[in-house]
Order: structure tokens, then sequence, then C-alpha cells
């Protein structure tokens, strides 16, 4: 019995015989490669040769076509389209430029922001490298404040001189010369002259002569105010006042210059330098009466004197309802004698009427230096009687603008010569 159980026990525990064979298995690279061969074949050179001379075909059958569509050579086209890629590229290149400066000023702008309470949690000391001192900051605080505040316009300078006579009660003002006038007309200049007179009466004025095209005139005029006492002087303020003549408008007033008489030392010669100042209200001084344009034509032959009322504008307000009722009025003078006189239409409820009435006045040669032309601007009252709101003299004794018109129109016989003029104080007339 006991064989029998070994035996039994070395059947059980025996392995199985393995077989062995003398191949061996197939190796991982000629698995791969093998699959690649049948998945992929390797072009050769063949094949690459005939697919650039396909292409090279299809590109030279594309210019072909262009070409005889547009009757072009084929070198013309092959610029053109370098010129078009040269174009498409430098586009490209302009736009990339542009986002990179783009993100450039954001990354520069947010740096500039700083935050002052994450600064505080780095410490004093970098904090005093990013915020400077108080004392620095209040040193410099004056500068931006200085690019701030509006600049003051310059108007020029005027040298002027005065001389008081005690034994003849006399004020004899020289208008020297300006400087540094600004420019009022296209050309870049001015066409300067001044106007002479004392507040607040302004009975008498004086005008220079006009200098044409310059910003710095030089006058050398000499005005004299008669029968002033020096108690009255005391009382009565000089200005100067300094216009653009302007021969087909209002003329535009450049600034003026105030000399309050009783700040100055009349026992001595005063010449000095002082700086233009804008004019008060709209207008200024001159501007309280209006305006008025009309121009003059003389034939020397026919002996006709021909006046064409044009307009007015910023007349005074003479009515209760802030209107007039203006008409103007024109008489030819002669040693204080009135010759004729003519009248324009009544224009109702208007401060700027206008006109274009014309009239004409017979006058010989040898008589037109001897007379004087009125107008009158009078504002017409069906109750009472008419007013007169301002009026232009005219002729051989006028002065200033007047004395201009008068010469520019004998110096340019059969042509109608167009001016405006500033109105002035009507004198106590006859009313009509």
């Amino acid at each position: 019995m006991a064989p029998r159980a070994s035996f039994l026990f070395k059947r059980e525990v025996a392995p199985s015989p393995i077989k062995t064979t003398s191949e061996e298995p197939p190796k991982l690279e000629e698995k791969i490669m093998e699959s690649t061969t049948t998945l992929a074949p390797v072009p050769s050179e063949e094949t690459k040769s005939t697919n650039s001379t396909a292409k090279e075909n299809v590109f030279q059958e594309a210019m072909d076509k262009l070409q005889k569509e547009t009757n072009m050579d084929e070198w013309v086209l092959v610029t053109i389209l370098i010129a078009v890629c040269a174009v498409i590229l430098g586009i490209c290149f302009c736009c990339i430029r542009r986002c990179f400066r783009k993100r450039r000023s954001k990354d520069k702008k947010g740096m500039k922001g700083a935050d002052l309470k994450s600064i505080n949690l780095l410490g004093s000391s970098y904090k005093e490298q990013v915020q400077p001192d108080m004392d620095e900051l209040t040193a410099n605080a004056e500068e931006p404040d200085e690019g701030e505040k509006p600049e003051v316009q310059k108007l020029g300078k005027l040298q002027f001189k005065l001389e008081y006579d005690f034994n003849q009660n006399s004020l004899s003002v020289t208008v020297i010369q300006a400087e540094d006038l600004p420019a009022l007309d296209m050309g870049g200049t001015s066409d300067p002259y001044v106007k002479v007179y004392l507040l607040p009466d302004k009975k008498k004025k004086f005008e220079t002569k006009v200098h044409r095209k310059t910003l710095n005139p030089v006058f050398n005029e000499t005005f004299v105010f008669k029968n002033i006492p020096y108690a009255e002087a005391m009382n009565k303020t000089l200005v100067f006042a300094i216009f653009d003549f302007d021969r087909f408008s209002k003329h535009d007033q450049i600034g003026e210059v105030k000399v309050p008489l009783c700040q100055i030392d009349l026992a001595q010669t005063i010449e000095e330098w002082r700086e233009l100042q804008s004019v008060e209200g709209e207008g200024g001084q001159d501007n309280k009466l209006g305006d008025i344009c009309f121009s003059l034509r003389y034939v020397p032959t026919a002996g006709k004197l021909t006046v064409v009322i044009l307009e007015a504008k910023n007349l005074k307000k003479m009515d209760v309802g802030g209107l007039s009722d203006p008409y103007v009025k024109i008489a030819l003078m002669q040693n204080g004698k009135r010759l004729k006189k003519k009248k324009t239409s009544i224009k109702k409820c208007t401060l700027n009427p206008y006109y274009n009435e014309s009239f004409t006045f017979e006058v010989p040669f040898e008589q037109i230096q001897k007379v004087n032309l009125v107008v009158t601007v009078v504002d017409y009252d069906r109750i009472g009687t008419s007013e007169p709101i301002g009026k232009v003299v005219l002729g051989y004794n006028a002065s200033g603008t007047e004395l201009r018109h008068w010469s520019d129109m004998l110096a340019s016989p059969r042509r109608p010569i167009a001016q405006w003029h500033t109105l002035k104080d009507p004198e106590d007339e006859k009313k009509d």
C-alpha cells in the first residue's frame, strides 16, 4: 500500500511537459515596418517630380488665363501680384504694430495709477520712493497751475505825451506811436488810427491819420484842447481809442487807454507807454447812437453829387417800446445856410433800417470845395416833434473819417465810394 500512494502523489504534483520549438518569435520593429508599408506607401522620386510639374502646369494655366483676359504681358502680371502682396504685408505689419502700441500705452497708464493702500503694506522705504515728500509737492504745485490760467489777450501799447499850459488853459496831447497791435484784417495786418477825447463831455474829438497795413504805426500828431481850466481838468479823463479802419463795414475798436488827469502831475511834461485795455461794453464809447452806411459819387463835368443812403444799424432806442421809426435827412449846406434838403422813407419799428435810396444834388465844380453835406438820422414821431438820433458832417471843413470819405470821392470822380460812419451827437437844430 505504501508504494502505490507515493505513485499517486507523484502524478498529481508532477508538472506537464513544456513544448519547445526551434523557431524564434518575430521582432516588434519588423511588425511596425510591415504595418506602415501596408498603410502608406513611401512616395518615390518619380512621384515627387510629377506632383511638382502638375503644380507648375496649374500656375501656368492660371497665368495664361489672366493674360488672355487682361491682354497684359506675363511680367506685368507678376509685377502687379508682387506689388499687391507687398501692400497686404505692409497693412498687416501696420496693424500688428498699432496693436503693440496700444498695449504699451495701456501698460503705461496702468503703471501711472499707483494704489497707495497697497504701497503702505510694503513698508515706509518703498512708499518714500513712490510717493514724494509734501515739501516737494508744495514747491512744484505752482508749475501746473500756470498752464491752467487763461491767457490774457494782449492788445498792444501806446506812447503819448501831455503838456499843460497854465497861461492859456490848454492841454496839448501828442499821439506818438503804437506797438504790437492785434491783426484784425484778413492779410494779418490792421489799418489803425486813434481818436482822442475827454470824458465825460466828449464834445471835442480829434483823430489821427489812418496808417495802412501796419501793426506798429508811428503817428506823431499833436492836438490841443483849449479853454480847460486846471480845476476842471482835474475832473476829466483823457481817452485814446484805437480803431481799425474799414471802408465797407463798421470800424472795429482795438482797445483804449484812459488817463484820469487827476492822477498825473500836469505841471510837468508827461511822456509814457501804456498798455491798451479792452473796450468797456459792446462797441465801446462810440456805439451809443449807431452807425450809418452811404455812398458818395461826384461827376465834375455834369456838376452832380449823388448820395445813396444804404442802411443803418444799432440805432439808439428812442421809443417807449425799445425801438425807433428812423428816416434819414440829407442837407447841402454852405456858410451855415441850407441850400437843399431831401429825406428818405420812414422805416417803422426798427433799429437796423435798410433804405438803398438815391438822391442827387446839383453842385458845380467851383462850389464843391465850399459846401458841406449833413446826413442826419431822425426818429419820426407822429404826435410830437421828430427827434434826431445822430448825424454825420462831410465836406471841406470836416475831420477824421468824414474828411477821408469826402476826399476819396473827389479823388475818384464818377465812381461811388461807400463807407460806414459812426453817428455823432446832433447839435440843436430846427425841427422840421
